[in-house]
């Protein structure tokens, strides 16, 4: 098999996400045959280096030796079993280490990111319905954020792309201030724009909290506003204003937990835990779809009831599947036994130091970094910017997706000093390309 003959094969047969399809008659399809570490590897021999962690969800690298070992284990005992009413090692032991990770419990599973912030809010609602204040219906989240694009997901997200066409099926949701700190204004702190953002919140809560089930938000780090940044003092305002007016406050950590923002969780950096954690991407390494939401005890006492309509009747055919679990398990067994969080945090010194030269380049504005995740706004970029980026990228041996005129770095936490330097060696070139 080639690349040309896989490229025409997909065109057929495959309708591709977050695509306009049209697109391909000029713009190729990436043809992948095989990874290794940061490297995706195509049909004819060429490599990439995945800067963006294949969409944000590889931590320690294509093909990690442990994480197969683990699924080859676990094909050999279960593959999957039905989890209403059974259950498996792999989610009980994945269930108990996530509970101790997050001082939360009682782990509900899903697919993907957008099913972990439907179940949040289904049981926001339904608690409150549980518990004698059915008017608490409604939701507010932050101006850009982003939580999936499934109804009730796209309800709470603010990006009119994904958003708009779909406005007529969508329920209503409130938005306020983002405190992404590229929003402050001129010499105002990333601390006191939180500030005042958080007073925007109060307001929005004196008026609504009667009718509010809960505000979502994504910790320190908007990934599809352009990885727009803010200050841990918004979470610390958000969970006392949450618990003043008594609304939920959901942590969607789907693209921001383990490790990404330099903690285990990003909600850490703040000091707070919130009522809802919902988590995705990374959880299993890059390898299979699992999302999980955990939540407090009262929460769940409140669906703890002889009646069976009180009960949280949410499901899909693969919850919990054995298989995805494993790779979970074996995902948080590196965590612990390689010491990631501290080895991160040195590699991202190296990154920074690194990055100096892309930091001061004339056309980079707005250069920032959190944990694992670098981004920067390019001067200048014309219409198509992301797509003649990403293009170029891919001539330079790089997969890189700008986000408009951000251009962002996600790699897997395995990047090398070698390749470090490479990515932002290819990144220099491109600005002075495009």
């Amino acid at each position: 098999m080639n690349n040309q003959d896989i490229l025409a094969r997909s065109l057929r047969a495959v309708w591709h996400p977050c695509t306009q399809m049209k697109q391909h008659e000029t713009l190729p399809l990436v043809p992948i045959a095989r990874g290794d570490g940061v490297w995706l590897t195509d049909f004819d021999g060429r490599r990439y280096l995945d800067a963006v962690s294949s969409w944000w969800v590889n931590l320690f690298g294509h093909c990690n030796p442990r994480i197969n070992a683990a699924l080859k284990d676990q094909l050999d005992r279960l593959e999957h079993v039905i989890l209403a009413g059974f259950t498996h090692q792999p989610v009980v032991e994945l269930s108990e280490r996530l509970s101790r990770l997050s001082g939360l419990g009682h782990c509900f599973y899903g697919s993907d990111g957008a099913s972990a912030t439907e179940i949040a809010l289904k049981m926001s609602f339904h608690y409150w319905r549980n518990t004698g204040r059915p008017q608490k219906t409604r939701f507010v989240s932050l101006q850009n954020g982003y939580h999936g694009e499934t109804v009730g997901a796209l309800s709470v997200t603010d990006v009119a792309l994904f958003k708009d066409t779909y406005a007529p099926l969508l329920r209503p949701s409130a938005q306020v201030p983002s405190p992404d700190w590229r929003l402050a204004a001129a010499g105002e702190s990333a601390r006191d724009f939180a500030l005042r953002c958080a007073a925007a919140l109060r307001a929005h809560l004196e008026r609504h909290h009667a009718e509010t089930a809960a505000l979502i938000l994504e910790p320190l780090v908007q990934g599809a506003a352009g990885m727009g940044m803010h200050d841990p003092e918004y979470l610390r305002q958000a969970r006392a204003l949450c618990d003043e007016f008594e609304v939920h406050l959901i942590a969607d950590e789907i693209a921001v937990g383990f490790g990404r923002t330099g903690t285990f969780f990003a909600h850490e950096q703040a000091g707070i835990r919130p009522d809802f954690l919902c988590l995705s991407k990374g959880i299993t390494g890059g390898y299979l779809p699992l999302s999980a939401v955990l939540t407090t005890e009262p929460v769940y006492q409140a669906f703890y009831h002889d009646e069976t309509a009180r009960g949280f009747l949410h499901s899909h055919s693969y919850t919990g599947n054995a298989l995805a679990c494993r790779a979970a398990l074996a995902t948080l067994d590196i965590f612990e036994e390689d010491g990631v969080i501290e080895a991160n945090r040195a590699k991202t010194a190296f990154f920074n130091q690194a990055a100096a030269p892309l930091q001061a380049h004339p056309r980079v504005k707005n250069f920032r970094n959190r944990g694992m995740i670098w981004a920067f706004e390019v001067a200048g970029a014309a219409p198509g910017f992301a797509r003649r980026f990403f293009e170029a990228g891919l001539q330079h041996g790089l997969l890189l997706r700008p986000i408009g005129d951000t251009v962002y770095f996600m790699p897997p936490y395995v990047i090398g000093e070698d390749e470090i330097r490479m990515l932002v060696a290819g990144t220099l070139e491109i600005l002075e390309k495009i």
